[in-house]
């Protein structure tokens, strides 16, 4: 990949995004993130009567989609990683709902010729009848071999802290499809990396990867049903980082520590030894009456 422009990258406006969604819209994310592959009874998510939204649905919605593909860019995007990423809640997600979501760009760091260039972004959700903020979500992307570009070797980062050195409290298994990248590019990110060998080839892997995002969601769910009792608005905030890539068909162990009200994670695949997500933070506090 040429080195980043910033000069491109400072001239495009992520465009703004409103989602009207509603069970379809909930059910196929939950698909997505592999409800009901395991043994427990996630029907909350996937049956319209009664439905329940999983906290990690607001990383979907109120998004163009993967818009670092955009050709004004100028970017190699199959180079493109996704690094580390955090949602925090403001109220309880609901299963339906109409959401606004403002996208900008922000800091760039510049890790030096032939090395990666790091770009954060945030992302606001806000209702639209209401106006009130819903969510807030910080993003950070590894523009691998983009660095040269004459920046500052920022340290941009979501707010991860070093995990504790004691033994896990818990941990949960749950499986992944061979299909789940079918599924879940379906609620907004298509890009083909996820599906595409050649593009899959083009970024380095033997094959398409699940999405980030899509992990991270089925992290979500080993902390609602591993700390939350099953109960899904007791999640109301996540962030971590990307440290490995997960191939669908993976089942993805998640390590729980609980310290009080901190809770901290990460995930790994087993079959394969490698730590998928790390330095994991939770709030599993709910949220005030």
């Amino acid at each position: 990949m040429p080195p980043l422009s910033e000069g491109k990258l400072r001239a495009y406006g992520v465009p703004d995004t409103r989602d009207r969604y509603g069970a379809r819209e909930s059910i196929l994310y939950a698909l997505g993130v592999g409800a009901g592959l395991g043994d427990i009874d996630e029907t909350a998510l996937l049956y319209e009567d009664n439905l329940r939204a999983l906290p990690s649905q607001a990383l979907v919605l109120g998004t163009p989609g993967f818009w670092l593909m955009e050709p004004e860019l100028g970017l190699d995007w199959p180079q493109i990683l996704h690094g580390e990423q955090s949602f925090k809640l403001h109220k309880p997600l609901r299963a339906s709902g109409d959401l606004l979501g403002k996208t900008w760009i922000g800091p760039a760091g510049d890790k030096g010729p032939g090395k990666p260039a790091l770009l954060h972004c945030t992302r606001h959700l806000y209702d639209v009848l209401t106006t009130a903020l819903v969510a807030e979500l910080e993003e950070v992307w590894v523009l691998r071999d983009a660095g040269g570009f004459g920046g500052k070797n920022l340290a941009l980062t979501v707010g991860l802290e070093p995990l504790p050195e004691t033994p896990a409290n818990r941990e949960l298994t749950l499986p992944t499809a061979r299909n789940q990248p079918a599924l879940y590019r379906l609620t907004g990110d298509r890009n083909p990396l996820h599906i595409n060998a050649a593009v899959a080839a083009r970024g380095g892997f033997a094959r398409p990867i699940l999405h980030g995002l899509s992990t991270m969601g089925v992290i979500a769910r080993a902390l609602v049903h591993g700390v939350c009792g099953g109960d899904y608005e007791k999640l109301t905030a996540m962030r971590l980082r990307f440290t490995a890539p997960v191939y669908p068909g993976d089942a993805i162990r998640t390590e729980i520590w609980e310290q009080g009200a901190d809770v901290r994670f990460r995930a790994s695949v087993p079959a394969r030894g490698v730590i998928v997500a790390d330095l994991g933070s939770a709030d599993c506090r709910g949220f005030a009456n």
